[in-house]
């Protein structure tokens, strides 16, 4: 797997039409979070917004997992919570084409993530899986992290726990 950021500037419509593929792949988790009016018709121009707000935050960075060419996945990375209080790097999206869930790319996808972390000397991540997400939650207990908290998202007030792994290791 090759992860690489998202190119700067104007999406080529050739990437815009895998990134609205692999979010609509994810219905039922779009359908959970609210992300868009229909999880079952999610529209190029919806994901170009959706990403184009990403990239205005700052310390944000959108990166996209590529296997045998094909892409695979994404995760968006915050540097910096938005709480000056929460010193680590946090996952505010990590998705993975829903027809490969189950192959070990999330698992790759997040360990990679983690590399980066590791990298710019970052000791520790967090992240928040939506309530009512037993699957997600499973995934990340099963990488090692482990709920910290329960709260609101700061972005649309849905409940969470909030997940944080320790990164002195692989």
């Amino acid at each position: 797997m090759i992860l690489a950021p998202l190119p700067a500037g104007p999406l080529p419509d050739s990437l815009l039409t895998e990134l609205t593929a692999l979010y609509a792949s994810n219905h039922a988790f779009h359908t959970l979070s609210g992300d868009f009016p229909d999880p079952h018709g999610i529209r190029p121009e919806q994901v170009a917004a959706a990403l184009s707000e990403e990239r205005e935050r700052s310390g944000t960075e959108i990166l996209l997992a590529r296997s045998l060419g094909r892409l695979t996945g994404i995760a968006v990375t915050l540097a910096h919570h938005p709480d000056p209080a929460d010193p680590d790097p946090w996952i505010g999206l990590l998705m993975v084409d829903a027809g490969l869930h189950g192959q070990g790319h999330g698992r790759r996808l997040a360990a990679l993530v983690e590399d980066r972390f590791r990298a710019a000397g970052r000791t520790a991540a967090r992240l928040a899986v939506l309530a009512g997400n037993p699957k997600a939650l499973a995934f990340w207990t099963a990488l090692g992290y482990e709920v910290v908290d329960h709260r609101e998202d700061k972005q649309m007030g849905r409940p969470c726990a909030v997940l944080r792994k320790e990164l002195t290791g692989p």
